[in-house]
């Protein structure tokens, strides 16, 4: 079987699947960029994919309703089709790593999470500061909230943490990549705004990972 090449470009999703035109992206720009773990211990970006191929997720911050049901999604993918890929899942916010626990306990997220608290990263990759909305644009399939819920679940969980904060830059927005082993590029996407995640299942698609059934197997019964 012949294979696919990689695909290195910067993917925006719309109604009619017109992709944007392929972006320089130099992740060995980046390679040498701390990211922290749960206990505050500092970790090179490049052992993150140096060994093997990973499916990184950028999140916008930590009390983001949208990345919230995007990682709760992401909880579903079971480590044994990770495992049998030879494929990392990993997400980076940009909090303080003290954040990192209450938001797995609130996510049941167990795949590996690191933050960047400075946004080295996501400023040296180019990610988007700020929201743009278009009207061809696709909502994401992980995100189940209205605008006007989502931000109120924000805004509440803000109130009620110790130390009133966004958890994060609010204006930052996230992006997936899938790189590795190495420096080699397979995919790069940006987000214009909250609700532009790339679906997980293309993300597993790209990375040689089965896919996963994310429609909540509750049903309603008609009396």
């Amino acid at each position: 079987m012949a294979t696919v090449p990689p695909v290195t470009q910067q993917i925006i999703r719309n109604q009619q699947g017109s992709p944007k035109p392929p972006v320089n992206l130099q992740i060995s720009d980046v390679e040498g960029c701390l990211v922290l773990d749960r206990r505050g211990d500092r970790i090179p970006f490049r052992r993150l994919f140096e060994d093997k191929k990973s499916i990184i997720i950028f999140v916008r911050n930590f009390l983001c309703y949208a990345c919230k049901e995007y990682v709760e999604d992401l909880t579903k993918i079971p480590k044994r089709v990770l495992t049998d890929a030879d494929v990392r899942l990993i997400v980076i916010g940009q909090a303080s790593h003290w954040h990192i626990e209450p938001f797995c306990t609130l996510t049941r997220y167990p795949h590996e999470i690191y933050v960047d608290p400075e946004r080295h990263i996501y400023n040296k990759l180019g990610m988007r500061r700020g929201e743009t909305f278009m009207e061809s644009a696709s909502r994401s399939p992980h995100v189940k909230s209205s605008l006007l819920m989502g931000s109120a679940k924000s805004m509440w969980r803000a109130m009620m943490s110790p130390a009133f904060d966004f958890q994060g830059d609010p204006l930052q927005q996230g992006g997936a990549v899938i790189v590795g082993p190495g420096s080699e590029v397979h995919f790069a996407h940006f987000d214009m705004n909250r609700l532009d995640h790339m679906p997980i299942n293309w993300l597993l698609q790209l990375a040689g990972v089965e896919t996963v059934d994310f429609i909540d197997e509750r049903r309603i019964i008609h009396v």
